[in-house]
C-alpha cells in the first residue's frame, strides 16, 4: 500500500524549499530500544531491495494525522545527535582473501572510535556466496570483484555499525544474486543500509528523526550525476526528518586523487560525479551533513552554509585486496554531534590507519593531511582542524 507523506515544519525553514506531498512506498521496520529504523523508497525499486527491508506496511494516513486518523502531536525534538562515519570497509574477499579467526576480531583495535547514535559506513562489496563476478564478462586486467561472508554481516553489528551505505560501483559485483544475498545478510542481523534507488534510510534517536541517502554514479543506486533528481530526493527527507546525512560514492580514484577537482571527475573513462556541485546542490535541498568515500584517498573538508562536507574518508579497511602504503592507508573517524534541528554542534576526525594486510587501527597522520588539503582546496571556507583533531567552523561560513 502507498501512503502520503505531507511537509511537516522544520527548525531552519529558510534552508527548506517547499516540498509537496508525494507517495511513498513504506517498507517495513526494523531495530530495537531506543532506535528504529524505517527505509522509505520513493521512486522505483527492484525486488531485491524490498525484499531486504521487510513486510510492506499497509496502512495510509492523511498527512498530519496519526495511523488512527487522529491529528498528530506538534513534533518538537530536542536534544543533539551523537554521528560517527567511516569511509570504504573491505573486509577481505572469497575464497582466499578473508581474515583469520572468521573476521572476529576484525575490528577489535578501533572498537571506541566506532561509537555514536548513528555510526555509518560504505559497504565496497557484497556479503554473498552465490552469483556471477562481473569479472567474466569485463575486458581488461583491473577487474575486482570482492564478496565477503554473509555471516560478515554480524561482525559489522558487532562493531557498532547502525547504518550501512550500500550506494557504489561494488554492490553489484556480483549481479543481482549477490546483491539480494548482502541485503538479505544485513536484514538478518537488523543492520539497515541505504542507497538504493529512491531509497531514504530513517533512523530514529530518541524522538529525532535521522534520514540517511547513498548516492553514486552506478546502476541501481540514487545517481549523484542527475543533480535535480538529488535535490528532489533530498528535499523529500527533509521533508520527513529532523537530519539529513547524504553520503556520496564520488570522484576519480588514486594515491593522487586527494584534492577535489573542479568539475566532473572521470577514472578509466568513468563518469564519477561532480563532487562539490553535489554536495552544495544537497545542501541547499536540505541536508544537514555529506560524506563522502570512492578515491580511496582521504579529501578535504569544507563548511558550506554552516553545515559540514567532508569530500572522502579514504579507506577505513582493506583486507589483501586494496592497495596500501602512504595516502592509501592513511583514514579516518569522523565524529559529528548536530542539534536536533540539524545544526552543526561539534566535530572531531579520529585517525586510523590501514596496516598489513588490511586492517585498521588507530593513528597515522589523517589530520594533518585533511587539514592541509581542507585550507588548500577551500579557502576561507575549508573546516579549520586542530591538531587534536577538533573541527571549527571557518568564521565565515555564508558562502
Amino acid at each position: 500500500m502507498i501512503r502520503s507523506v505531507g511537509r511537516r515544519p522544520r527548525p531552519a525553514p529558510e534552508r527548506r524549499q517547499a516540498v509537496g506531498r508525494y507517495r511513498l512506498f513504506v517498507l517495513g521496520l526494523v531495530g530495537a530500544g531506543a532506535v528504529v529504523v524505517a527505509a522509505v523508497f520513493a521512486f522505483r525499486a527492484g525486488p531485491e531491495d524490498a525484499a531486504a527491508i521487510g513486510p510492506t506496511q499497509t496502512h495510509r494516513r492523511t498527512p498530519g494525522t496519526t495511523a488512527s486518523g487522529r491529528p498528530a502531536p506538534p513534533h518538537h525534538p530536542v536534544g543533539n545527535v551523537r554521528i560517527a562515519a567511516v569511509g570504504d570497509i573491505v573486509m577481505g574477499s572469497l575464497p582466499d582473501d578473508l581474515p583469520p579467526d572468521d573476521g572476529a576480531s576484525f575490528f577489535d583495535s578501533v572498537d571506541g572510535l566506532l561509537t555514536g547514535d548513528v555510526v555509518l559506513g560504505n559497504l565496497e562489496g557484497t556479503l554473498a556466496t552465490g552469483g556471477s563476478s562481473k569479472c567474466e564478462y569485463m575486458e581488461g586486467p583491473n577487474c575486482f570483484a570482492f564478496h565477503a561472508p554473509p555471516s560478515y554481516g554480524r561482525l559489522l553489528k558487532k562493531a557498532g555499525f547502525t547504518v550501512l551505505n550500500t550506494a557504489n560501483n561494488h554492490i553489484d559485483d556480483f549481479g543481482a544474486e549477490g546483491r539480494r544475498e548482502t541485503f538479505d545478510a544485513l536484514r538478518s542481523v537488523n543492520l539497515p543500509f541505504t542507497g538504493r534507488l529512491g531509497q531514504i534510510t530513517v533512523q530514529r534517536v530518541r524522538g529525532i528523526r535521522v534520514a540517511l541517502i547513498g548516492f553514486a554514479p552506478d546502476r541501481g543506486a540514487n545517481d549523484l550525476t542527475d543533480i535535480p533528481a538529488a535535490r528532489r530526493l533530498t528535499a523529500r527527507a527533509a521533508a520527513m526528518a529532523d537530519i539529513v546525512i547524504v553520503t556520496m560514492h564520488a570522484g576519480a580514484e588514486g594515491s593522487d586523487r586527494t584534492h577535489v577537482e573542479p568539475g566532473t571527475e572521470y577514472f578509466v573513462g568513468e563518469d564519477r560525479g561532480d563532487s562539490y556541485r553535489f554536495s552544495h546542490a544537497v545542501i541547499d535541498a536540505g541536508a544537514d551533513l555529506v560524506v563522502g568515500s570512492g578515491p580511496h584517498v582521504m579529501r578535504g573538508m569544507e563548511f558550506y552554509k554552516g553545515r559540514l562536507i567532508a569530500y572522502s574518508l579514504g579507506n577505513f579497511s582493506g583486507y589483501k585486496v586494496l592497495g596500501l602504503g602512504g595516502a592509501l592507508s592513511t583514514s579516518g573517524v569522523l565524529q559529528v554531534t548536530l542539534g536536533a534541528d540539524g545544526s552543526y554542534v561539534s566535530g572531531r576526525l579520529r585517525p586510523t590507519l590501514i596496516v598489513a594486510p588490511g586492517t585498521p587501527e588507530p593513528g597515522g597522520d589523517a589530520i594533518d593531511l585533511v587539514s592541509g588539503l581542507s585550507e588548500d582546496d577551500f579557502g576561507s571556507h575549508a573546516a579549520r582542524i586542530a591538531p587534536d583533531g577538533t573541527i571549527r567552523r571557518p568564521v565565515s561560513t555564508s558562502k
